[in-house]
């Protein structure tokens, strides 16, 4: 009987390479085509090229590109040992110098245990000269392999004798000896790409879940099946070859906007998560087709499951003080800063240790994973019910929930579910984390968390429902000599704090200064007192001592905008078109108060009206309030942010509202001399 030997490597199974990841950026709203019209452009042999490519000064498309993908081919396919070969193409017009950084090659795959390997690189740069093809082939001693960590590699190089009008192009092949590491796939990159072609061969005895993240119409899509048969005499396997084959043309480049969520969650790819196997006999076994599956993977996992009990060097001081305290918010404090202040996060996010807790302990350094990981640890052992939990920063893109994949993950954290209505999730990567706010680059996503002890896992999603307040009081004098003197208190509640006081701590007080007078160079600041930067729960305070030279004014009249101090003086959304979708990150509610006095033999000529504006759907609303009384001027401006997120096809609406508002907060106040 045939034996069909599965090598399911649980370790690194649900990761998928992503060999495009590094050129990927944002895509506008309306495409300028309609795909099924154009011409397929020719794909040609390596070496071999079209003169009018290399003629060419400019994207048809996209005229303003600094440089184009010409072609990006990848075909994909099982072997007859069910390993996974991939062989890719690419092709690249150099325009200009601003577009030579795309010479630079990056290919990241799973090289530890050699689980995945890339060979057989070559690539060449080609310039016309006299007009005919000058071919320059890269030195295959100038490549290189980093070694990323001891799971991640990457082959890099850069192109030699690359100018404005090159062509680069290069080819390699992939190997992988686990099934189920079926590579993703980029169609969309931060430059514009004339013809992405994606072709794959997939036994029937493998179900993949395809997750696909496409927008625009395939030029071209087909499939088709073919019979198959690996093994001899009476022991053959049977099987069909399930083809497909996928192309985009004129896929608009990627760019960044205001407010957006991640490339990855704006990118059109294409995704493969294997959740079960069948044989020829009708036996199945399922995989990762369940998150409790996942979660019972990286439970048994060494580098994850297997650090959570591991003692640390000099732990028991901790836990002891952690103990002899009242309360478990008391010790999640405690335990919680002395791990933030003790250990140095590397900069690398990962949902597993590369050195272990206990090194890293040792080191006082260490990836995210081994950070939160010794966190959790010394929580656990003073007697706080916490969980191990893996997520994804709001850049590595939102959790998917029907893709039960590792993939989607690249960061551990803490989960410490306080009781029914309060929850904690710690982190203590980030300096200015408060272990009573999740940070604000987990939210609106989900986490897996890891309960071994009781086998027990589930996705928890990630949110915060209260909005974040930042409040301004602003009382000061009018001069006659066009002048505003006076003082703003600035209350910052949650990431409001935490976004200011890393600000105050990292830059300084001269830049954090020129910061919030939103470089202004009438507004002069000669003081400013900071409160509360080391209390947790409290908020952050600002005491600000401050005058203003109202350069507008003459005479005879004063001219001042009370919108002083808000951070809302500039309209993130002026383009006419949106690509992405809008992340604000959470709620939020600005408030604006100021008491203006008068400067004798003044009188107010012109208030702006008192208005409430509000969204279709009422996300979003501004109230502003002026009156004259007494002498004095009072102002109050309110902003409600009540949702977090916005598709893009709602950035029409977004846009007019925001429009309206922001004429609205530059409305200036008028006084006339008597």
């Amino acid at each position: 009987m045939f034996i069909l030997i599965v090598i399911l490597d649980h370790r690194y199974f649900p990761y998928h390479i992503n060999m495009n990841k590094f050129f990927t950026l944002l895509a506008p709203v309306i495409f300028a085509f309609t795909a099924h019209a154009q011409t397929t452009p020719t794909i040609m042999p390596f070496g071999k090229i079209d003169n009018a490519d290399l003629e060419m000064t400019k994207c048809d498309f996209e005229p303003d590109a600094n440089a184009e993908v010409l072609f990006n081919k990848g075909d994909v396919y099982y072997d007859g040992v069910f390993t996974i070969q991939g062989e890719y193409h690419k092709r690249i017009k150099i325009f200009n110098d601003n577009g030579k950084d795309e010479a630079n090659i990056r290919i990241e795959y799973y090289g530890g245990n050699r689980l995945e390997y890339v060979n057989d690189i070559q690539a060449e740069t080609i310039n016309i000269v006299n007009g005919k093809p000058e071919i320059t082939k890269l030195d295959k001693k100038l490549i290189y392999t980093q070694n990323i960590d001891k799971v991640r590699s990457a082959i890099v190089f850069s192109m030699p004798n690359v100018k404005a009008g090159s062509v680069i192009e290069y080819k390699y092949k992939y190997h992988t000896e686990s099934i189920s590491n079926f590579p993703s796939w980029d169609f969309q990159q931060k430059i514009p790409v004339r013809y992405s072609e994606l072709d794959t061969a997939i036994p029937d005895l493998l179900y993949f879940r395809e997750i696909s993240h496409i927008w625009q119409s395939y030029f071209k899509s087909e499939h088709s099946s073919e019979p198959r048969s690996t093994g001899g005499g009476g022991n053959a396997l049977t099987y069909n070859e399930e083809k497909r084959k996928r192309i985009l043309v004129n896929i608009p480049s990627l760019h960044d906007e205001p407010y957006m969520s991640s490339y990855a969650d704006n990118l059109m790819s294409l995704h493969f998560n294997l959740t079960s196997i069948k044989s020829s006999y009708g036996f199945m076994k399922s995989y990762s087709d369940t998150w409790a599956k996942v979660g019972g993977i990286i439970a048994d996992d060494e580098d994850f499951g297997g650090q959570l009990k591991r003692k640390l060097t000099g732990e028991e001081l901790i836990i002891n003080k952690a103990k002899a305290l009242k309360t478990d918010d008391e010790k999640i404090a405690f335990v919680f800063n002395q791990v933030k202040n003790a250990m140095k996060w590397d900069g690398i996010d990962r949902w597993y240790t590369t050195d272990g807790t206990y090194r890293a302990w040792e080191k006082k350094t260490g990836n995210s994973a081994e950070v939160n990981l010794i966190l959790y640890h010394l929580l656990k052992q003073s007697g706080v019910k916490a969980y191990p939990m893996i997520v994804s920063t709001r850049e590595h893109g939102r959790v998917d929930g029907y893709n039960t994949s590792l993939s989607q993950f690249n960061r551990a954290v803490v989960y410490v579910p306080v009781d029914t209505v309060k929850e904690y999730i710690l982190d203590a990567t980030g300096k200015y984390n408060l272990y009573n706010e999740t940070p604000d680059v987990l939210l609106n996503s989900s986490g897996l968390y890891i309960d071994k002890a009781t086998d027990q896992y589930d996705i928890v999603f990630i949110t915060k429902e209260a909005p974040v307040r930042q409040v301004v009081i602003v009382t000061a004098d009018i001069l006659p000599e066009s002048k505003i003197t006076g003082t703003a208190d600035i209350s910052s509640f949650s990431y409001n704090k935490i976004n200011s006081t890393q600000r105050y701590k990292t830059d300084g007080e001269k830049k954090y200064t020129d910061f919030i007078r939103d470089n202004d160079n009438n507004l002069k600041i000669s003081s400013i007192k900071m409160n509360n930067l080391e209390i947790d729960t409290l908020p952050l305070t600002q005491n600000i001592t401050f005058n203003l030279e109202l350069t507008g004014s003459d005479g005879t009249y004063i001219y001042f905008n009370p919108n002083l101090f808000t951070t809302m003086r500039t309209n993130p959304f002026l383009s006419e078109n949106r690509a992405t979708d809008i992340d604000f990150g959470y709620l939020n509610r600005y408030e604006l108060m100021g008491n203006y006095k008068m400067p004798a033999g003044y009188k107010a000529e012109a208030l702006p009206k008192n208005v409430r504006i509000i969204m279709p759907d009422q996300s979003i609303s501004f109230k502003r309030f002026v009156a004259e009384q007494d002498g004095y001027i009072s102002v109050r401006y309110v902003i409600d942010h009540n949702k977090a997120h916005y598709a893009k096809d709602d950035y029409a609406e977004v846009r007019q509202f925001y429009k309206q508002m922001h004429e609205m907060l530059n409305e200036q106040i008028v006084l006339k001399k008597i």
